[in-house]
């Protein structure tokens, strides 16, 4: 009975609000502390956008047969990506991946990590990247005061500010998330991206939380870059971004979190991040 107990205590008490409350300091080792001071940016804010919006456009022009709610309500929106092509509907029916490798030169697959006892990696699967490239989203719920806190697992990032992403994908996270997509859709018009929640993201670059840690054998060859979304960001494109506010209380931009290679990247290389350091 105790044993049974202590299961089911395992599996609530990350939804015990008091319990969060009297254990978040305990939990700093799964977060990204950085210092106030420190200036996290590879690469200017205007070359991650122009990266977004090129992988973006390239994946809602292959496949504008799923867009007919949203061309529907906003007719210029399909002038501005043109009518569907026989030649675009044959890469919409060979996957996001490949609307990635010619949009941005490189594709990504999970798989088990080449560091021992890791799990899951990220590895780049085709063409190569530049240093300075975006390369993987760190998707999630961004919130302010770490409730969900991973529910448990390293899977959360903060970052300058203290905003926190939590990028896991499952139990009460993954509800929230949801959740909070539903309410903040507009009509046709998605804000979020969900699917990095399936085992198939519309959007293949929302996999950065499977990024492992990098050690003394493997060098850190991506670093996390934060990204505020501007208001100009067209609309049609937000269902890709795979990150969603928890709350509204406080007006401001969406954050996302870009991992940005620190040199270039071959087909075949795993990527691994620092958890800890940041580039000043």
């Amino acid at each position: 009975m105790l044993r049974g107990l202590r299961r089911r205590w395992a599996a609530y008490r990350y939804r015990f609000v008091p319990w969060l409350a009297l254990n978040l300091r305990r939990q700093r080792r799964t977060l990204r502390y950085v210092p106030e001071s420190s200036q996290d940016k590879i690469i200017p804010d205007e070359a991650v956008l122009e990266t977004l919006l090129r992988a973006f456009a390239a994946l809602f022009a292959s496949d504008l047969g799923r867009q007919a709610p949203v061309l529907a309500a906003r007719p210029e929106i399909g002038r501005k990506y043109g009518e569907p092509e026989p030649g675009r509907c044959e890469e919409a029916a060979r996957g996001p991946q490949e609307v990635l490798f010619q949009a941005l030169g490189f594709g990504l697959a999970r798989r088990h990590s080449s560091l021992p006892a890791a799990g899951t990696g990220v590895f780049l699967s085709r063409g190569g990247a530049r240093r300075g490239a975006v390369v993987a989203m760190y998707p999630g719920d961004r919130e302010t005061r770490g409730l969900l806190a991973g529910e448990g697992t390293s899977v959360e990032t903060r970052c300058i500010d203290g905003v926190l992403i939590d990028g896991n994908d499952k139990g009460l996270s993954r509800a929230v998330y949801r959740s909070c997509s539903r309410r903040d859709q507009l009509g046709p018009f998605q804000m979020s991206d969900v699917s990095w929640l399936t085992a198939a993201p519309q959007n293949p670059l929302a996999v950065g939380q499977y990024v492992n840690n990098c050690s003394y054998e493997k060098a850190a060859n991506v670093c996390y870059q934060e990204f505020d979304v501007p208001s100009c960001f067209p609309v049609e494109l937000k269902q890709y971004l795979p990150n969603i506010v928890y709350s509204h209380d406080i007006q401001s931009p969406l954050r996302c979190v870009v991992l940005v290679t620190l040199r270039d990247i071959k087909q075949g290389e795993e990527l691994f991040s620092n958890y800890y350091t940041v580039i000043n």
